[in-house]
């Protein structure tokens, strides 16, 4: 093959691309005014995932069929004091926050509506931010933890009535 426009052989792009592999490049681009012509070399990397899928809640026993194993549990020094209504509880581990961005109203307070399906929350985990939605209809009567506390995987957050 023949020189190129930019007096470069095809040894030399090859060169350049693999420059581009070693320093993590994902493109570089080369232009000749005086021969008026350009040359751009992008890498082939795959596209970096959007996110992880929120993964599946755990089926929630109705309040009334939880009630006998809050009773066993209120025997030990450990148990937690969840209000009686349908418990929001957190899907994984991670960082809760009200608000969909610092600054912004709260998904739900105190006293709020929710319809099933509704974003009552979000928990981050692994920098990826993950929208939690209610599993029930209800008015929420009560926000067991503060805005930014880390929770865990199926701890009670909000209560709804």
């Amino acid at each position: 093959m023949g020189k190129l426009p930019f007096d470069l052989e095809i040894s030399d792009i090859s060169a350049l691309a693999d420059v581009m592999n070693d320093k993590h490049l994902g493109e570089i681009c080369l232009e000749s005014k005086e021969a008026g012509c350009k040359l751009t070399l992008k890498a082939a990397r795959p596209e970096p995932p959007q996110g992880m899928p929120m993964p599946m809640m755990p089926p929630m026993q109705l309040a009334g069929a939880a009630a006998p194993a809050q009773t066993a549990a209120s025997d030990s020094p450990c148990a937690l004091d969840v209000p009686k209504g349908n418990a929001v509880k957190s899907p994984i581990v991670g960082t809760y926050y009200s608000s969909p961005a610092p600054g912004k109203p709260p998904f739900v307070t105190v006293g709020s509506k929710v319809c099933k399906g509704d974003v009552v929350m979000i928990i981050e985990s692994m920098k990826l931010m993950n929208e939690v939605r209610s599993d029930f209809d209800g008015v929420v009567k009560e926000i067991l933890v503060k805005n930014g506390d880390a929770v865990e995987y199926d701890q009670p957050i909000m209560i709804l009535e």
